[in-house]
Order: structure tokens, then sequence, then C-alpha cells
């Protein structure tokens, strides 16, 4: 195929599960055609507003905001503002669409993605949409018959979207993510983190915003003496929202040791390459995360996402026998001791790491970014 220079929009955001795949397009877009000029459009106010030019891309924000489904009278003035907002961005995206005259674009999802896209589709703008998740999300189920080509992860999405649009291409993820880890990268990992090489290690992270349900879970372990955990050391990203909580509790249990917390971490791949187990949240691009970098993994789905679709992410691998589930609502008792029968089972360790890394679809970046230039 020939890789010819493009114009493109990239449209989504929200959260980092929608952010990284969005970038690692454009990166692949790049790669293939240096000359490919590339515009992200963004939610104000949203973290891609500053993850995307962090990056090195150029973003556009609009006033889109999204129904908030818990009961108060901020959400209720929310959303009763949400219809209007929908129009403005609606007209705005119209406008951006004029300006860069696109020769494609792509939605990954998020509250951006469904007024772009949408205005492109009605100016005759082929479009592609790319859909992270085992359930698709609204905005992509109402793009579905707009667009002409629709990019997936898991099987069975012609529940959602016509059979004859969908493409199984795995979910993008950051090149350092893709394989899994190298000796060398452990030990590396070892001497980053201050850890112990003859110890086991547990690395358990809340997703880019960080999970109350896996700090409290954490915090129930530590009070309870970290039973069973001799031997053990742990990696716990907690999440910026809650450092000072965390913070605060490590220092009242400053005798306990081995267990190594940071609100964010930038070095994923080499937190992974430390972790013998993970306790995670089943985002989209996380799961496909863990599954490139072959890891036993304890999941705990959120339920706070829309139609549950972390659960959905999940059950893909624990039907396979590539990971374990533990229900949100079972977290503060179950999921330690879970977690560290996992770790003191080596056996079944492997079982979940082979099986995890046999789902892996490591050239997703490079099969939506053929899917773009075939709609060109």
């Amino acid at each position: 195929m020939e890789y010819k220079p493009l114009r493109v929009i990239i449209s989504g955001g929200g959260t980092g599960g929608h952010i990284f795949p969005a970038v690692s397009i454009a990166n692949k877009l790049k790669q293939l055609c240096p000359q490919t000029e590339i515009l992200f459009v963004g939610a104000e106010g949203k973290m891609e507003m500053e993850k995307v030019p962090a990056e090195g891309y150029k973003i556009v924000g609009l006033p889109i905001a999204g129904m908030q489904r818990r009961l108060s009278l901020k959400n209720l003035m929310n959303n009763l503002s949400v219809p209007f907002r929908v129009l403005e961005s609606v007209a705005h995206a119209r406008r951006i669409v004029k300006d860069f005259k696109p020769d494609v674009v792509v939605g990954v999802g998020g509250y951006a993605s469904a007024p772009l896209l949408w205005a492109a589709t009605g100016m005759k703008i082929p479009a592609l949409i790319q859909e992270q998740n085992g359930f698709a999300g609204l905005t992509n189920k109402i793009l579905g018959s707009r667009v002409q080509s629709i990019c997936v992860a898991y099987e069975g999405m012609e529940r959602f979207f016509p059979a004859e649009k969908i493409v199984m291409s795995g979910n993008p993820i950051r090149e350092i993510l893709s394989q899994p880890a190298t000796p060398e990268m452990r030990a590396e990992a070892m001497e980053f983190f201050g850890l112990s090489p003859e110890k086991k290690h547990l690395f358990v992270v809340g997703g880019s915003l960080g999970s109350g349900t896996l700090n409290h879970a954490m915090e129930h372990w530590i009070q309870d003496g970290c039973q069973d955990g001799e031997g053990v050391e742990v990696i716990w990203q907690c999440g910026k929202y809650y450092k000072k909580e965390v913070d605060n509790f490590m220092q009242a249990h400053s005798h306990v040791q081995g267990i190594k917390h940071f609100d964010f971490i930038g070095r994923m791949d080499l937190a992974y390459a430390a972790a013998d187990v993970v306790i995670s949240r089943s985002g989209a691009s996380t799961v496909s995360e863990l599954c490139a970098m072959g890891k036993a993994t304890v999941f705990v789905p959120s339920p706070n996402v829309a139609e549950d679709h972390q659960t959905h992410n999940a059950m893909a691998l624990v039907r396979k026998k590539a990971a374990m589930l533990v229900k949100d609502s079972e977290a503060l008792d179950d999921l330690l001791p879970t977690a560290l029968g996992l770790l003191h089972s080596p056996e079944r360790m492997e079982q979940l790491s082979k099986n995890a890394e046999a789902m892996a679809l490591r050239n997703a970046a490079q099969i939506i970014c053929d899917e773009i230039y075939k709609l060109v």
C-alpha cells in the first residue's frame, strides 16, 4: 500500500483509555508518512487537552459535556445544559472540519467524538471509529450507521454494529508496552523501584485516575497486618485524586515495609516488568497492555462506567482462563487474598500469563491505519 500524505482529524478522549489509542494511531500515521497532518479534537476541560499537546500534537476543544447519572443540583443543572452544548459543539465541529479540510476523520470514543463525527459524516467526509471495549459505548453505537469502517478489539461486536463494517484490529497500545518484559527490563525495574529480586511482586493499579475500591482494599489488608504478605513487595499506584488520603494512611502505618505507593507512575513498562501478579481495573487499553505483556492479572471491573463495559472486557479473558475476576462489591475482603493466593501458585500464574499473551493483538495501530488509507 502507498502511504501518501493525509489530513486527518482524530476525535475523542475523556480518559487515558481513549487518549492513548488515539495517540498510538497518530504516531503510526506519522511513521507511515511523516508529511501527514493531524489535528485532534477533544472536550474542553478534559485530560486530552493536556495529554495530547504533551505528545506533540495540536488539539482543539469542543464545549461538550456528558449526562451525569448521580442526583444532585449541580448535576441537574449540567444535564439541562447538555442539549445546548451538543448543538453548539456540532456547529463548532462543522467549522473545524471546513477549516482543516480533512481527508478522513477518526473517532475513538468519548464526549468529543460524537459531534465531530456527526458533523464530518454529514459533510460526506470518510470516517472510521475505533471501539476499544467488549460492550460498545453509546457514542459509537450512534455513529456506527454513519461511518464506513468500525475497528474493534473483541469478538461478537455484530451485536452493536453492521457486520460488514467491522474490522478486528485490537486496541492500539504504547510501543513500550507491546512485548513481555525481558530479564534486563526486570532487573532495571528492581533498581528503579528499589525492590528485592528475591521477593515476589504485586502491582496494584487503578487506572489513570486511581480507584477508591482498590485503595480501600489495600488499606484494609495493611490494617489487618498484611497476612500472607511475607516475602511480597507491592507497587501501588493510588491515583492523583487519592494521593493525600493514601499519603496520610501510609504515614500512620510507616512501620509497614515493602509497599511503594505513588499517585502516578510514568514508567508503566517497568511497573509491569517488576510485577509477578497485577491487580487492575479492566479498562480496554489496560486489558490490551496486560495481554501484550503477558501478565497474570486479577481484574476488578469498575461498576461506575456506562453499560458495565469493564466487566465485559474482563470476562473475555476470564472465559479463556487468561485472567481472574473479583467483583467490586467483594474486593474489600477478597481481593488481596485472591491475588496473594495467585502469587503463591506458580503453575496458575504461568497458565494465566500464557493464555493472556495468546490473546494479544500487537499490530492494531497498523491495521487501523491501513483501514484509514482504504477509506481515502
